[in-house]
């Protein structure tokens, strides 16, 4: 089976209080494909510059993603830097530069367009449609955002979400979109909008899963180890729609141990800098610490 992400593949600058790194590989689609490797084939839509380093596409070839629809541009590559203070919940985004994003529009070829497993990652929602526009009867098409496009493309995101099956937002984003509180009415809310599925990051408390049929929440990965939450959404994303690509069902069951791959996925991304961690990942690795979770949770 075959997933298709779209995002940024982005150089990211990210200081914590156990150190800074310069211009690392990062990017939606990049952390979310460190995880979706493990259990699916792995095609990459992006766009970077010329300055990106070539030793980072000889790293994505290594780790089995496919890049034929990796499209490089004259100018610069899309870059964020950012700060963790405190608990290392939110970042402090101190530079932005879109650089050769800001007039990207995705090119996928015509196997491609019919994989059917999709994800949109982190990106604006005008490119994020361009992408489902191109792609022939998917079966699930998840999609994340962010903040920044729920306040300043608001309408474009909800013509969006009519179209997808799955959206996955962190607690403040679900709130702000849904003007809900109450992070169950969010859920309800934002399950009106279209998609069927809705997922709540909740950071160190866990996820929230919401559809018609049943609401189900997961805590976090029990952890002190805490370098870098730089990417744990997008890998959290990335082992979630991963599992559920292999196992090709979707009923309760797969649904829940999905959100349990998806979060032990993300508890590996945190314990280092950028991709230091989830990139030497395997999938033994993630299912002896699953085992390890579910005998602290109850399910």
């Amino acid at each position: 089976m075959s997933i298709i992400v779209l995002g940024t593949v982005a150089l990211d600058t990210v200081k914590t209080p156990f150190g800074e790194r310069k211009h690392m590989l990062g990017g939606s689609a990049v952390h979310f494909s460190m995880s979706a490797r493990l259990f699916s084939k792995v095609n990459l839509v992006a766009i970077i510059g010329e300055d990106f380093p070539p030793r980072h596409i000889d790293f994505l070839h290594k780790k089995g993603v496919i890049l034929t629809s990796l499209i490089k541009e004259k100018g610069k590559t899309f870059k964020w830097e950012g700060e963790y203070k405190g608990d290392l919940n939110a970042a402090l985004t101190l530079n932005t530069e879109l650089g050769v994003l800001s007039a990207f529009s995705p090119r996928v070829s015509r196997e491609q367009r019919k994989i059917k497993y999709v994800f949109l990652a982190n990106v604006d929602p005008d490119i994020q449609m361009d992408l489902l526009k191109l792609m022939h009867s998917p079966r699930v098409i998840g999609l994340d955002s962010m903040n920044y496009w729920i306040n300043h493309k608001p309408k474009p995101l909800l013509r969006l979400l009519k179209k997808v099956d799955i959206y996955v937002a962190n607690d403040q984003e679900a709130r702000a979109l849904s003007q809900e509180n109450n992070l169950i009415k969010a859920a309800k809310k934002l399950r009106s909008f279209g998609p069927e599925m809705v997922l709540i990051k909740k950071g160190e408390h866990g996820v929230l899963f919401y559809c018609d049929k049943f609401i189900f929440s997961l805590p976090a990965y029990p952890t002190d180890k805490v370098i870098d939450p730089t990417g744990a959404g997008d890998t959290f994303a990335g082992g979630f729609m991963g599992y559920l690509a292999r196992a090709k069902k979707i009923n309760e069951k797969n649904i829940k141990n999905a959100l349990a791959y998806g979060t032990v996925a993300a508890s590996f991304n945190i314990e280092d800098f950028g991709l230091n961690r989830t990139s030497k990942l395997t999938l033994n690795e993630l299912q002896t610490r699953l085992l390890k979770f579910k005998k602290s949770v109850i399910f």
